[in-house]
């Protein structure tokens, strides 16, 4: 299938916000509180390409609830159209985007051009996030042990509280999706 099919088959970001039954008050918290800087020379030259973005989620997805808030700022300032496409009920198209080449792993931004032609893609972290998440987890115990899936979902509660209060995190992300599109746009 095409991008431009997968585009057509997505939800807007609106609908996927309004029916989203995890991580809604999380993901509305970084929205509210995220300021973009003000790139007019980038945003200029986004805006100039009219492009479209896909963006492959789950609401249960931490990293998620903390990336596409940034993207729709970006995309509203730029006046890109963001489609949301659910990742497990469309694994022919996540499988094309697998991180590592093995890891389903979001979310995943799309940019499409008019089109339908891929120009780039982003995700699922800045690596100066997935530093942070590495530390965190490189501390948990081995998996086989009693103790790991406590302390996973302890690591898990911190990262979510770190994801919608760490505004470094933010701004590192949107940095990491401004340089992907710079380099390509």
């Amino acid at each position: 299938m095409t991008l431009d099919h997968w585009y057509d088959q997505a939800i807007t970001a609106e609908a996927y916000i309004e029916g989203m039954a995890k991580h809604k008050e999380n993901l509305q918290r970084v929205y509210d509180q995220f300021e973009i800087p003000q790139d007019d020379d980038f945003f200029r030259n986004l805006e100039a390409r009219s492009l479209r973005v896909i963006a492959i989620t789950e609401d249960w997805c931490g990293d998620a609830m903390m990336n596409i808030p940034i993207l729709l700022h970006l995309a509203e300032k730029s006046h890109m159209q963001v489609r949301m496409i659910l990742r497990d009920s469309n694994l022919e198209l996540m499988d094309q985007y697998l991180t590592n080449g093995k890891s389903r792993s979001i979310p995943v931004f799309i940019f499409i051009d008019d089109e339908g032609e891929e120009v780039t893609h982003w995700g699922p972290r800045a690596d100066a996030v997935q530093s942070e998440v590495t530390q965190l987890m490189g501390g948990l115990p081995d998996k086989e042990s009693s103790e790991y899936d406590a302390a996973f979902k302890a690591a898990i509660k911190t990262l979510t509280g770190r994801f919608t209060t760490e505004e470094k995190m933010w701004h590192d992300t949107y940095e990491s999706i401004k340089d992907t599109l710079e380099k390509n746009i």
